[in-house]
């Protein structure tokens, strides 16, 4: 089966093919289909990924794929939280977004500065799909003001994972997608799509 992955990210898309292969899915990036981006005007990353999905699918005519993430500051109260990827502003680099981050919890203990990276997936069968199937996952840490590593992107060499002392831009990529926010999400999306799977060859007998 064909579906579109609401995403140009290369990392992400290759990510998503790895995972979703053995189920027999084919997955396409957004580019092939339309220019176009879903406008994110949800106020969760649930509602975001909903968004994109059903853009994707309603621009593709296939089953889509989307995830909408992000970091959240407890100190900032959930900030930058949906608008990470835009916290310094429309278009704004990752390294703009950091330094923005950097600058918000300067005044803030090493204590407190306590963090998650949040992971919201919607699966649609078509555009107008009424119970897309919904996942999502955190990974917990915390904001370091020196970043470390030059892996992963986004606020990753400043997110610290106390148990391991290392950042997420420190770690080997394997490493990354198995115990991250989106890598969780994933598995657990790849689990309910076999299950359902699995029921329908049942029922067809």
């Amino acid at each position: 089966m064909r579906i579109v992955m609401a995403t140009n990210n290369a990392g992400k898309l290759r990510e998503f093919r790895e995972l979703l292969a053995p189920l027999g899915f084919e997955v396409e990036p957004l580019s092939q289909f339309t220019r176009e981006s879903a406008e994110e005007t949800g106020l969760s990353f649930i509602e975001n990924a909903i968004l994109k999905a059903r853009h994707a699918a309603r621009a593709a005519n296939l089953p889509a794929i989307a995830d909408d993430s992000g970091i959240e500051v407890d100190a900032l109260r959930g900030e930058p939280g949906i608008y990470s990827a835009r916290y310094a502003g429309e278009g704004a680099s990752d390294q703009a977004n950091l330094e923005k981050l950097l600058r918000a919890v300067a005044d803030v203990p090493a204590a407190q500065r306590t963090a998650r990276y949040q992971c919201a997936l919607a699966f649609m069968r078509f555009a107008a799909d009424p119970s897309p199937l919904i996942c999502q996952a955190s990974w917990e840490g915390r904001v370091i003001m020196t970043p470390r590593g030059s892996g992963g992107f986004g606020y990753d060499p400043i997110f610290e994972l106390p148990e391991i002392g290392k950042t997420a831009a420190e770690l080997a990529p394997e490493e990354k997608n198995r115990i991250s926010h989106r890598g969780k999400a994933l598995r657990e999306l790849v689990a309910r799509l076999r299950a359902q799977q699995d029921e329908q060859r049942v029922q067809s007998r």
